[in-house]
């Protein structure tokens, strides 16, 4: 690097003439003075200091400076800095008269810019280091872009930084605003050349966003799978996707696909075997699509055999609670036990294999079930006590077991609600009727539209179909004294004509309570569903529900572990809350524990979560865990004082930050090179980089300027000049 030094003075014609004239005016009588004195050489030497003294306040007058150049001698560096962000994939590229068929993708069309053959003319007189952003294995991780980091990072990384050519759609997601990187790089003389590429508007493009699989289904049983589809084309069309399986399996279902929108749908798939299978969505290419790669989705499923415990808490054994027994106890995947206080039994019970002798005695045997049905029973002598009723709200809340209020025209719900489990009811009871509301002739459910989209309001395949079907269902003639559905619920279902100020009476809710669920169920006469159509709706709604409400305590289980996480189907960057129940050797909760889980993420990478406990009496521990990778994750629970493991497994689905098929931001780039005062140039015309290159003006040296007329060392000297002189005058007899 050279240096060049020079002393600069600037000066104005009037502080130069007050300076001259100051000058000439103390030499003048500094003369006069050493006459007078008979030419004495002291006095001479002192008026000779007071002329200095007085010409180096005139030059400071004219604010003189030392100023250094710093010239580097090293050659200049160009940076090419190219997207390989997931964006850059998108085939919209179309150049001249190209047909369709021949567009490109983004990452082609600026591929010449990242050979480093493209620029060998320059690199004669230019450095040119070649670097990608947003890729794969950057911070980012190939979920975004972001242009600020490359853009501020590129001066300190390069030295002697010319210019920037950034090859780029525009699609910034990531990082603080690529604009404030743009102003400091003016600053430093470092202008931008932006080569944007890809489409300002979305091409023709059908792309298949999401494919929402359950972390497990049961063999025998339908599995839903949703899945959503996104059209940018300006038609609707009709079209079948097709739903294979690892195994061969293939389901197709014909979907009409809005256009400009989104549409959800979901496919039904009943697996006959157990084991772990891999699910593939394909929507099959439209014909102005100009790529299928994004018409395909996979995911992982877990088909197993099942068998939940469900527990049936009745008084008098009605209808609606025989057909519901029957309905369980021949559910191949359901252990039913019944409790029936019928009060002409000289004790509780039943008779036969299905029934127990009494509730079940404490915590380690209640909270083996899934699912607890509560018919029309109370709290009174010969039925429930209010320490069972904290037990059960203690397993829905702590263990995320499932309970279902079914309530009677005895009216003995009324005293549970006293209780803790009142807390769980879904919904507010008219006091002022406990025995409920009947009529002679029949009654209908309605659909809301939360029910319409319900898993557990579904009794037929299509959403058409099921909405003809609870029309055409046999009505009730009783129902409870509903008033109105607590803040938080879910209202499924409402009574068709009855009404009060807060609108139609709800009849079946639900609502989710610490980690379990709960479901009222305001009638007795879902058993006349079986009118006509035999087992068809009743066994298939009731088995819905048992199901849904077992799902999430039963996502990995062993023999005194259970895990389930919220939420069940984790995205990419989101926030797993992770639930462990565990029990000691003798099947009691375990109070107090070390609990540990070791998850293994798909690149190998491994971390650990310790777990804390949140419910010492119900044996519940709690962990969080971040998701920053996409695909299947390895889990291993470990309990320290127990020595129990638990090895599972979930998928975490890769919604990235960015996908291909996005339209291009070409105005971000745009704005980029107007603030560096660079250039937009187009991606196919290479020349036109280089030329632009050529004509970049040379760097400004880089210049230290040093202001001697306010140096600390300037005034200490005039100081030091002054003191002299004041000295000088008394040693000679002057003062």
């Amino acid at each position: 690097m050279s240096v060049t030094r020079s002393l600069t003075v600037l000066w104005t014609p009037w502080t130069a003439a007050l300076s001259v004239l100051a000058v000439l005016a103390t030499a003048g009588c500094c003369l006069v003075a050493w006459q007078r004195a008979g030419y004495r050489l002291s006095m001479g030497l002192l008026e000779l200091l007071r002329l200095a003294i007085i010409a180096m306040v005139a030059l400071m007058l004219n604010q003189p400076e030392w100023v250094e150049e710093y010239r580097p001698e090293e050659t200049p560096s160009i940076a090419v800095l190219w997207d390989a962000s997931p964006s850059m994939q998108t085939r919209d590229v179309v150049r001249g008269d190209a047909s369709s068929s021949e567009a490109l993708t983004r990452s082609e069309a600026v591929a010449p810019l990242t050979d480093a053959s493209s620029w060998h003319r320059l690199r004669e007189r230019l450095n040119v280091v070649i670097q990608p952003f947003s890729g794969p294995s950057s911070t980012s991780g190939g979920g975004g872009t972001d242009l600020y980091e490359p853009l501020a990072a590129a001066p300190e990384r390069i030295p002697n930084l010319r210019g920037i050519v950034l090859a780029s759609d525009g699609d910034w997601n990531r990082g603080q605003p690529p604009v404030q990187a743009a102003a400091r790089l003016r600053i430093k003389g470092v202008p931008v050349l932006a080569v944007p590429v890809g489409s300002r508007t979305r091409l023709p493009d059908v792309e298949l966003l999401s494919l929402d699989l359950p972390t497990f289904g049961i063999a025998g049983k339908s599995v839903r799978v949703p899945f959503t589809v996104e059209s940018s084309l300006p038609r609707e069309y009709l079209t079948t996707v097709t739903l294979k399986t690892s195994e061969g399996d293939e389901v197709a279902k014909e979907v009409r696909i809005a256009p400009m929108s989104r549409t959800s749908e979901a496919v039904v798939w009943k697996p006959r075997a157990t084991g772990d299978f891999i699910l593939t969505l394909t929507v099959p290419k439209h014909s102005d699509e100009l790529s299928a790669e994004n018409n395909r989705l996979s995911a992982p499923i877990a088909i197993r055999e099942e068998k939940l415990r469900v527990l049936v808490v009745e008084s008098s054994p009605r209808w609606e609670y025989r057909y519901l027994r029957n309905a369980l106890s021949r559910d191949p995947g359901v252990e039913l036990s019944c409790l029936l206080f019928h009060p002409g039994l000289s004790k509780a019970g039943g008779g036969n294999k299905d029934y127990i002798k009494q509730f079940p005695a404490g915590l380690d045997e209640l909270s083996k079930f899934d699912v607890v049905f509560l018919g029309d029973v109370g709290v009174e002598d010969g039925q429930l006590t209010t320490e069972q009723c904290r037990l059960l709200k203690g397993i829905v809340e702590h263990q995320a077991s499932g309970l279902v209020f079914m309530p009677g025209m005895q009216g003995r719900e009324f005293s549970i609600l006293d209780t803790e489990l009142g807390d769980l009811c879904p919904v507010v009871l008219d006091p002022a009727q406990p025995g409920g509301w009947g009529s002679r002739t029949p009654n209908h459910f309605e659909l809301t539209e939360t029910g319409r989209r319900s898993l557990l309001t579904k009794l037929a395949d299509t959403e058409e179909e099921n909405a003809e079907v609870w029309e055409g269902l046999p009505g009730f003639y009783w129902y409870a004294p509903v008033l109105r559905a607590k803040a938080g619920s879910e209202v499924l279902c409402v009574h068709k004509d009855a009404a009060n100020d807060s609108g139609r009476l709800p009849l079946l809710v639900t609502r989710t309570f610490g980690a379990g669920k709960v479901l009222f169920m305001g009638t007795d006469g879902a058993w006349r569903w079986r009118k006509g159509v035999e087992d068809k709706y009743h066994y298939r709604f009731w088995g819905q529900v048992v199901r849904w409400m077992a799902y999430q305590r039963n996502m990995a289980k062993g023999e005194t572990m259970r895990l389930y996480y919220i939420p069940d189907q984790p995205k990419l960057n989101q926030m797993m809350a992770m639930h462990a129940n565990v029990m000691d050797r003798a099947g009691e909760p375990l109070h107090q524990g070390d609990v540990t889980a070791r998850i293994t993420a798909p690149s190998g990478k491994s971390e650990l979560v310790r777990f804390t406990t949140t419910g010492e009496e119900w044996g519940e521990f709690t962990g969080r865990f971040p998701t920053t990778e996409a695909g299947s994750h390895k889990v291993t629970l470990f309990c320290k004082q127990t020595g129990a493991t638990l090895e599972t497994s979930f998928f975490v689905q890769g919604v990235a930050a960015e996908r291909p098929g996005r339209p291009a931001r070409p105005e971000v780039l745009e704005e980029l090179a107007r603030v560096t005062g660079g250039r937009v140039i187009d991606a196919a015309k290479l020349d036109q980089v280089e030329r632009a290159l050529a004509e970049l003006p040379e760097p400004p040296p880089s210049v230290r300027r040093i202001p001697l007329w306010s140096h600390p060392v300037v005034g200490a000297a005039l100081i030091t000049l002054l003191g002299v002189f004041w000295v000088g005058r008394k040693v000679i007899g002057l003062v």
